[in-house]
Order: structure tokens, then C-alpha cells, then sequence
């Protein structure tokens, strides 16, 4: 975490203070992006896939038969997931592998995992 330095005045009419916080104010389509990848993130059963994909590649059906989920309903989740760039797919014969996209998926994974077990 980086070091915070919090100021306040009683005087909120200099606007040199918010000019100096404004260079950290992310732009509107970032924060888009990120609240989408929120979004996504914040349905169980989206965390439960990728939990499972957290530790191994798995293909669709394999995915159905340990989440005791049928095969629309996953594969609904999943292209919610491959749209945000969460997963990745790719195809084998008639099956469809699907891996978490890149590690900062994975970190965010064990990061959130990690905050609410320490809770």
C-alpha cells in the first residue's frame, strides 16, 4: 500500500488541493472498466468458478458436474466471465478449456479470499 497523506482545510475555496488530488482521479472509462470487472466479480457463483479455475484448467462439463450447475446456466456465467476478460477459453475437439485469463485475476482471487478470511 502506498503512504497516504490525508490534508483538510476549513477553507474549501482553494482549489490548489483538489488540483493536487486531481492528477489521481482516474478517467471515466477506466473506472467503467474496473467496476465492470467489480461487477462480475461480485456474483457467487462467478467466484466459484473462478476458484476452481484458481488452481486448474477445467472444461465446461467438468465445471457442470462439480458445481451441480447444468450446462446453459454455466456456460451464461462463463461468457460473462470471457467478455470481461476474466477467462479464457480454448478449444479441443468438441470441448471448451477454460483458464483464468492472467495472474492479476488470480491475485485478486486470492486477495479477496485472503481479506475475508482474515475478517
Amino acid at each position: 500500500m502506498t503512504d497516504r497523506i490525508t490534508i483538510c482545510t476549513d477553507d474549501h475555496t482553494d482549489g490548489t488541493l483538489a488540483r493536487a488530488a486531481q492528477e489521481h482521479l482516474l478517467d471515466g472509462i477506466s473506472a467503467t472498466r474496473v467496476a465492470d470487472l467489480f461487477k462480475a466479480l461480485a456474483d457467487p457463483t462467478r467466484i466459484r468458478i473462478i476458484s476452481l479455475l484458481a488452481h486448474t484448467e477445467m472444461c465446461v462439463g467438468d465445471l457442470c458436474l462439480v458445481l451441480g450447475m447444468s450446462q446453459p446456466a454455466v456456460s451464461h456465467q462463463l461468457r460473462i466471465l470471457r467478455n470481461l476478460t476474466i477467462v479464457s477459453a480454448r478449444k479441443e475437439g468438441r470441448h471448451v478449456f477454460y483458464t483464468l485469463s492472467d495472474e492479476h485475476i488470480h491475485d485478486l482471487y486470492q486477495q479477496g479470499l485472503a481479506h475475508v478470511e482474515h475478517v
